[in-house]
């Protein structure tokens, strides 16, 4: 019985360090990409061009996700700017000097749920990766 015991405990243990890095190699690959998209978009919508972060940019961002095997419909947007104006109207673009801020989030769809194997609690099905950044707005009128 104490054979089967050890058997078992130590099977558990193997398929957790044999498949833990795989998961934890996603993660870190999801949040670079979700963090080079927050960059690309700070870039492109501070811009010159644009100064703004409309929800076409948003829609091509999810499609450019979806390309990495993210989900699009899970992905959530938050555009601010420092000055209080709203920074995702096409008609009014923030103007240069004004701060740009997006944050991405992306829920961790139970990536975790392998380290239950060695006692663990995984982390909550609602919590959610997250991007930041800032960029000025080089807009001019």
């Amino acid at each position: 019985m104490r054979n089967i015991l050890v058997f078992v405990l130590f099977a558990a243990m193997v398929c957790w360090m044999m498949f833990s890095p795989i998961y934890k190699h996603v993660l870190i690959a999801r949040q670079a990409v979700l963090q080079q998209e927050t960059d690309y978009l700070l870039e492109v919508g501070a811009s010159g061009s644009y100064g703004y972060i409309d929800a076409a940019m948003m829609e091509q961002s999810k499609e450019r996700l979806a390309a990495f095997g993210m989900r699009p419909e899970l992905v959530r947007f938050e555009v601010t700017a420092d000055n209080g104006l709203a920074a995702t109207d096409p008609a009014s673009p923030l103007p240069r000097g004004s701060g740009m801020m997006l944050q991405m989030s992306y829920p961790y769809e139970n990536l975790f749920q392998i380290d239950r194997l060695i006692g663990l609690a995984p982390i909550s099905p609602d919590s959610r990766m997250r991007t930041f950044g800032m960029k000025m707005s080089e807009y001019m009128p």
